[in-house]
């Protein structure tokens, strides 16, 4: 068994994105942006890890697509750079060093609900093929669980803030017209901060699910916008056949198991709780 942190510890944060940066300010740790060092070049890697000597490294660097997910369709070689080539780079140069090594990947490697079960860590990812972002983070949560047994990769969904940010989810949906009414898992960031604060101290491995409890629709959480934060904000709702029509690439919609995060002692709140929680701390930073 791996033995926990004592005292305080070095981290360094790989990506100046919008997890990344959240993480970084929450935890006390350093942010590496690209114009400091290419995750790409195993080189630059090497000569930070080196200098900067860290406790603790987290990879949040990824490309998820601007304005959506569909830009990975059309940019697959900038995709598979960041995705997986930057991530197997941070986990080979920190499994070398002993650095314990952080990897935010994503659980948008599944569809459906196995039954209303939810999958969990353990099991196959089954949506390899239909999004090519998707297939990226598939293939870098593999590359790392092969080879650095040490590392920690946490499986983030969807992620909803508390801020108003172009990344936060509730930023993303509320531009558009209309929105499906289909369930998922997602994660909520203020808890988010939390858990991985203490994952980190308890130098947990592995993979972990790191959602809320319970699934939440795009057009749920507009309703609780609408009501909480912006009571004239008007949406529609359309099928998830009439969305797949219009997307390059196949939306992943599922529902994965907490149970692995509640059993190392995290417990995060029910996701509609959550979003509100969110929503109300949201309409306090639009003022």
């Amino acid at each position: 068994m791996v033995e926990a942190f004592e005292g305080k510890m070095k981290g360094l944060v790989f990506g100046r994105g919008f997890l990344g940066t959240r993480i970084a300010n929450y935890l006390g740790y350093k942010v590496i942006g690209r114009e400091i060092a290419d995750a790409t070049d195993l080189s630059d890697i090497e000569k930070i890890l080196d200098i900067e000597k860290p406790d603790v490294v987290i990879n949040a660097i990824g490309k998820t697509g601007r304005p959506n997910i569909d830009w990975c369709e059309t940019h697959k070689e900038e995709t598979i750079l960041s995705n997986v080539s930057a991530a197997v780079n941070l986990s080979s140069a920190c499994a070398l060093r002993g650095i314990y090594f952080v990897h935010l990947g994503s659980g948008c490697m599944y569809l459906g609900d196995k039954g209303g079960e939810g999958f969990t860590e353990d099991d196959e990812p089954n949506f390899y093929g239909p999004q090519f972002y998707a297939k990226t983070k598939i293939l870098a949560e593999k590359a790392i669980t092969a080879s650095n047994p040490s590392a920690l990769i946490l499986r983030v969904r969807m992620p909803v803030d508390d801020h108003p940010d172009e990344r936060n989810l509730i930023d993303k949906i509320k531009k558009y017209e209309n929105l499906i009414d289909v369930k998922n898992s997602m994660t909520t960031v203020p808890h988010l901060l939390g858990a991985i604060k203490q994952l980190i101290e308890e130098r947990k491995t592995g993979v972990y699910n790191l959602v809320n409890p319970g699934i939440i629709s795009p057009f749920e959480i507009m309703e609780a916008y609408k009501k909480i934060a912006d009571s004239s904000h008007n949406f529609g709702k359309f099928s998830l056949r009439e969305l797949n029509q219009i997307t390059l690439g196949t939306r992943s919609n599922c529902y994965l198991n907490t149970d692995k995060l509640k059993n190392a002692g995290i417990t995060l709140p029910e996701i509609h709780e959550a979003v509100e929680e969110c929503l109300l701390q949201y309409k306090e930073h639009l003022k």
